[in-house]
């Protein structure tokens, strides 16, 4: 299981990887079993998350961040091209992609 996490509003983020790994556990899938990468930001995630696919090494990604609108459009473009950018990786490779970004 790979997660990315992006380190723009890591106070929110650490705190969604937290959660995730929490889940996963009572899920039975132990933390030795999990491979945390983190991204700048949201925008990058999915460049990792097609890197962690083509590794072939992973069942499935789990993608975390957070996006927060403000007054000009940087957000739809951020979250537009993260959620676009995961959702072609899960096609490209056939593996699911959790897509975790708070919006």
């Amino acid at each position: 299981m790979a997660i990315i996490v992006s380190r723009f509003h890591e106070n929110i983020t650490t705190k969604l990887l937290d959660g995730a790994r929490a889940a996963l556990r009572r899920g039975g899938i132990a933390d030795s079993n999990v491979e945390v990468t983190w991204a700048p930001g949201a925008f990058e995630l999915p460049v990792l998350a097609e890197a962690a696919a083509a590794s072939e090494r992973f069942d499935a990604i789990v993608a975390l961040g957070c996006v927060i609108r403000g007054e000009t459009p940087h957000f739809e473009y951020v979250a537009g091209e993260a959620a676009r950018g995961l959702g072609n990786v899960a096609l490209a490779h056939r593996i699911a992609v959790g897509f975790g970004v708070l919006t």
